[in-house]
């Protein structure tokens, strides 16, 4: 059983902020619970989305028809069958972007489920207003996925960056880079050497604010740095300016930044003890106290 409903917005109101934010959506939620169906609905009547609620599982088939920008849905409806049908809506919707909101879940369960192709994972209960943050993060970044067909390849150093087929190369060769690593690989050359912070970098890949702590930046980048000097060893891709962010400028080893901490010394230093404690600096994970940059 389904219900459609077609959201307008009041005859002389003003637009809101939110409305602002990729407009001209059109969603669906699957979901049962009355009371979270009513109050998000009611919300997304104030934004003048399209929105449709199913109270129940349909066909991955139909789904295609409704010509979806997003799809809300609790695993929880779809009972046994709910990981076969989401693999099935992925693979015949991969331009479709899918948050789940369900209930408390395991590690593995989330796991499995951004996995097999969802976007996002919320647990409820959970407010309205981070269900539509979360909506528009993933529609922006669909959007930005489909522009990508009509991006030039950037090429830096021995790296070429094609944003047409998710992939870097290296003389012809496929680096082997995670979604989320070439994501951060195109971030980084699109900024064209300007320095970015880490809490842009994770607004913009995550699509929400960084918490304090979080290292995921940090994390993403290592793996990345890693693969490009395995990849590209006469070159460095990556630069570390401590306490800010991160710069991707392509520099030959033999050029030497005086102003960034290389990820590894050149061999010449390591003949001389005291020059390599003198030169070298903090790891490139470690935090510098405020004012140190």
């Amino acid at each position: 059983m389904t219900e459609s409903v077609r959201a307008e917005a009041p005859e002389g109101s003003a637009a809101s902020p939110e409305a602002t934010a990729p407009s001209s959506l059109r969603i669906a939620v699957l979901d049962r619970d009355s009371g979270f169906i009513q109050v998000l609905s009611k919300r997304l009547d104030r934004l003048g989305w399209e929105h449709r609620v199913l109270a129940s599982p349909v066909p991955p088939e139909a789904v295609v028809s409704m010509r979806l920008s997003a799809l809300v849905v609790d695993l929880a409806v779809l009972g046994p069958q709910a990981w076969t049908w989401l693999e099935r809506l992925c693979e015949a919707l991969p331009e479709l972007g899918i948050v789940v909101c369900t209930g408390p879940s395991t590690v593995a369960q989330r796991v499995r489920g951004l996995r097999l192709g969802a976007d996002d994972w919320i647990t409820k209960p959970c407010h309205p207003e981070e269900v539509i943050a979360r909506v528009q993060s993933v529609v922006r970044r669909r959007r930005r996925t489909t522009s990508r067909t009509e991006t030039k390849p950037v090429t830096a150093g021995d790296v070429e960056i094609r944003p047409d087929r998710f992939q870097a190369y290296v003389d012809g060769q496929s680096i082997d880079l995670t979604r989320r690593e070439f994501e951060l690989i195109e971030l980084l050359a699109s900024a064209e050497g300007r320095v970015l912070e880490r809490e842009e970098i994770y607004s913009r890949l995550w699509g929400y604010t960084m918490v304090r702590g979080d290292r995921s930046v940090d994390v993403f980048v290592r793996k990345l740095r890693q693969k490009l000097e395995k990849a590209s060893p006469k070159w460095r891709y990556i630069h570390t300016h401590f306490g800010i962010g991160y710069r991707f400028a392509a520099e030959s080893l033999e050029v030497v930044d005086p102003n960034v901490v290389p990820s590894s010394l050149p061999a010449a230093w390591e003949q001389d003890p005291s020059d390599q404690r003198e030169l070298a600096g903090p790891h490139e994970d470690q935090q510098l106290p405020a004012g140190s940059v």
